[in-house]
């Protein structure tokens, strides 16, 4: 028997182990279409599942449920692959999120272009997981979370805040014109701060083109939606240090970020590579132990499940949008999409990541807070 043959047979056992079958005729099951697919899979990992369906080596008729059979298998964990390996010794020995490698997510992702994220959050640019306790579509989820966000840090007219990884400034105008605050946004993505600045025209909102390390001035309140998975263990202590001296006593911070039910140092290799380098999903004891001493824990709120939902409606915007969006975006691109996309769906819905909003005092709130949902 070749060595072909024996690779081939060695991912049909695994894979026999996540219910899915080679060739089969269920949604989910992996319909191979080159034969070197077996032996990179084995040699590659996670990498070489995400490149060999980038390369169109392989389909399936349900991307996101054949990901989630794999996860709930736990597949990842048997096979690694040496690009897993790698980045294992790379994550104990340097720190990927520096000054000077922090901007690199921002030229590879947040600046492949406006028209790409555009076509696919909807009405507003808002990058992070909706709100759907009482929303019916994705616009309204994401305006609820939003509303959410300004509730929770009990927002006033005259406030001054500050957005932390601010986007494309969605969150910080919903925040000027439904509660009458000024702002300050910092982001790392020149796209971004350009669109931010052109969105928040006539505002009294400041955006900057600015590490959040280099903040030192107060604020009433802070926030910071979908940033933080960017930071990096190394630099979680200081994290949570700039937000304290940006806060008077009394103020109130507003961490929303994607959590991982363990503590890790890195992220898939795939991810790495092609979609958040140097990013990694924190755990609830690396968030607790970096903010020890510096704040109090007033809420702790999971809405994980509501970020599947979320991206099933992304996933049906870009896929309508395709065409219009032009040969920028060729198929190598658009399947290297769907598998991130699928992806993150899979890994909300198998309850491997979740999503957090932790509301942080400086020194407690008096009598604790009334936290609304």
């Amino acid at each position: 028997m070749g060595a072909g043959s024996l690779a081939r047979r060695r991912v049909e056992a695994l894979l026999a182990d996540a219910d899915v079958r080679i060739g089969g005729d269920r949604a989910w099951d992996l319909e191979p279409r080159d034969e070197r697919l077996w032996t990179r899979l084995l040699a590659q990992g996670s990498l070489g599942l995400g490149e060999s369906y980038m390369d169109g080596w392989w389909d399936t008729g349900s991307l996101d449920g054949l990901l989630l059979r794999l996860i709930q298998a736990r597949l990842g964990e048997k096979v690694r692959g040496l690009a897993g390996l790698r980045d294992v010794l790379v994550a104990r020995l340097t720190n990927p999120q520096t000054r000077s490698r922090s901007g690199e997510v921002g030229r590879r992702h947040y600046d492949l272009g406006n028209d790409l994220y555009a076509a696919m959050l909807g009405r507003r640019l808002v990058y992070s997981c909706g709100y759907w306790r009482d929303a019916a579509d994705l616009d309204a989820a994401q305006e609820a979370k939003l509303d959410l966000v300004c509730r929770k840090l009990r927002l006033q007219p005259g406030m001054r805040v500050l957005d932390i990884g601010c986007g494309w400034g969605e969150a910080l105008k919903f925040a000027a014109e439904r509660y009458g605050v000024s702002g300050v946004g910092v982001t790392i993505s020149a796209e971004q701060a350009a669109y931010a600045r052109q969105l928040c025209e006539g505002l009294p909102i400041e955006i900057r083109l600015q590490d959040y390390r280099d903040l030192d001035e107060r604020f009433d309140a802070v926030f910071s939606i979908g940033m933080f998975e960017h930071v990096g263990v190394r630099n979680y202590r200081e994290y949570f240090e700039v937000v304290r001296r940006c806060l008077p006593p009394g103020g109130l911070f507003l961490l929303h970020t994607i959590g991982s039910n363990v503590s890790v140092r890195r992220t898939d290799p795939w991810i790495a590579r092609y979609i958040f380098p140097n990013s990694m999903l924190p755990s609830a004891a690396q968030v607790t132990r970096a903010s020890e001493g510096k704040f109090v824990v007033e809420d702790w709120h999971n809405f994980g499940p509501d970020y599947d939902r979320t991206l099933q409606a992304w996933r049906d915007n870009i896929e309508a949008a395709w065409e219009r969006l032009g040969p920028r975006y060729d198929e190598r691109f658009r399947r290297m999409w769907r598998f991130y996309l699928a992806g993150s769906m899979a890994s909300f819905r198998a309850r491997r990541a979740q999503l957090w909003q932790v509301l942080l005092s400086p020194e407690g709130v008096p009598g604790g807070l009334r936290v609304p949902r």
